[in-house]
């Protein structure tokens, strides 16, 4: 077995909260006819969709590393609250990388997804070497960004921002952590998504906003005129001048 790992059920859905409509797909907070300008944008228009969280009390947003980090610091700056960046490797399987079968998060929470381990039927011995591949890279980002400690989230609301989701692989696994490390309730906010991923996000997190869900969506960087990889340097920029 692999030491200090979670295990959850991946039917385990928590009620979804909020605005939403027929059929329970979230409401979008908005349209972007033109896109965001860049991330930074990104982060100060999407703030307004969050703004009942306003100087809420134990409530923290986290910016998924790298490019959640500049839309989750504009959020965080908006409403006056506590801004952490938050790592997470999502755990794929052997032979097939894009799906998830748990997820490493800072700090060293494993989050399993025994479903998925045993429909697969991947071994102890796969399993310990898909994690210590991305322990590595954790590791390696953490150092990058001075990042070592899981944030205090017990108790609390977990706001986790990214600049957009594609297939929700990597946000799922980014809930799970979380909610491993003791968040109350988990708010998912994001610029753009597709239609399918908000389906299979919104039915983990407690809200979802989602300012965009193009019919056309075919990647997360459309909704952007610059969306230039955001580098090591400008995350560390970041957390250096935190809200």
């Amino acid at each position: 077995m692999v030491d200090d790992a979670v295990v959850l059920d991946a039917h385990w859905c928590p009620p979804l909260v909020g605005p939403a409509r027929p059929g329970g797909t979230p409401d979008r907070m908005g349209e972007t006819a033109a896109g965001f300008l860049n991330r930074r944008e990104a982060g100060r228009v999407l703030a307004s969709g969050l703004a009942h969280h306003r100087g809420a009390a134990g409530t923290v947003v986290l910016g998924l590393a790298r490019g959640g980090v500049p839309v989750g610091w504009e959020v965080a700056a908006a409403l006056g609250l506590v801004f952490h960046a938050f790592l997470v490797r999502k755990l794929g399987l052997p032979h097939w990388p894009e799906l998830a079968m748990g997820a490493l998060a800072t700090g060293g929470t494993v989050v399993r997804n025994e479903d998925v381990i045993r429909s697969q039927a991947v071994t102890e011995d796969q399993l310990r070497e898909v994690i210590e591949r991305e322990r590595l890279e954790l590791r390696r980002r953490e150092a990058a960004y001075g990042v070592g400690e899981s944030p205090e989230l017990a108790g609390r609301t977990a706001i986790l921002v990214d600049d957009g989701i594609a297939t929700g692989a990597s946000m799922l696994a980014a809930i799970r952590a979380v909610r491993a490390l003791g968040a109350a309730r988990v708010v998912v906010a994001v610029p753009v998504a597709s239609r399918t991923a908000t389906r299979l996000v919104g039915r983990e997190a407690d809200e979802l906003v989602c300012l965009d869900e193009p019919p056309d969506f075919r990647a997360v960087g459309q909704a952007y005129a610059d969306f230039t990889q955001t580098s090591d340097d400008e995350v560390r920029a970041l957390l250096a001048r935190r809200p």
